[in-house]
């Protein structure tokens, strides 16, 4: 309950409070951070590592500043050494997990690639997110727009993207409704803080690119 006497909705699951600014928001919204039986702290993206979770706003800065300034550490009371590039590796791993859904979906039927078909399931409101690379023609890109009440995500390069339907390269795709486009949304967030940075992530998946 709030100061204010409300109850705080909490539909979005359990929160937690970064190590690095103190940020407290949903656990989903940050990075878990778990320690090694040698005493390394390891990313946690999944969120399933066994262990107490110690969470981090995804963004470059913060993590860099946990890192560096033994923040692990002090959360755990113990010594406790984190990776040199941790930011790049949290980013990897989560570029990683957006493209191992993105999969996932088409596997399921719930996800397409391609302008002409890309567009034909925008036209008949069965896409739920547009998905265009950001390396690609901004010509091409703003000839689609994003669905009514849906999600964009536009930084994952065109390789990245290539790699979700088994090709070298893809600029233009959509994912229909479902608990793995909610997923896909939620961690494409989270790299987008911290390939590009939480002040414009905070726009993240409500993103709108009109055509």
């Amino acid at each position: 309950m709030t100061r204010g006497g409300k109850d705080k909705d909490r539909s979005e699951g359990p929160e937690r409070k970064c190590i690095a600014t103190g940020t407290v928001a949903p656990q989903s919204a940050l990075v878990r951070f778990v320690e090694a039986p040698d005493g390394g702290i390891v990313p946690d993206v999944a969120g399933k590592l066994p262990g107490r979770g110690i969470y981090v706003v995804p963004d470059r800065a913060a993590l860099e500043r946990a890192a560096g300034k033994g923040l692990f550490a002090r959360a755990l009371k113990r010594p406790a050494k984190a990776p040199d590039d941790l930011p790049d590796l949290v980013e990897r791993l989560l570029v990683r997990r957006v493209v191992d859904l993105i999969s996932l979906a088409r596997k399921s039927g719930g996800a397409v690639t391609g302008y002409e078909k890309v567009k034909d399931w925008l036209q008949k409101e069965e896409a739920r997110v547009l998905i265009q690379a950001e390396d690609g023609s901004t010509r091409g890109k703003s000839k689609l727009s994003t669905p009514y009440g849906g999600d964009y995500i536009g930084w994952l390069t065109a390789e990245e993207l290539g790699l979700a339907f088994g090709r070298q390269s893809v600029i233009h795709a959509a994912l229909g409704a479902g608990g793995l486009a909610r997923r896909v949304v939620e961690d494409a967030q989270r790299l987008k803080g911290v390939r590009i940075g939480r002040s414009d992530a905070d726009r993240g998946g409500s993103d709108r690119r009109k055509g």
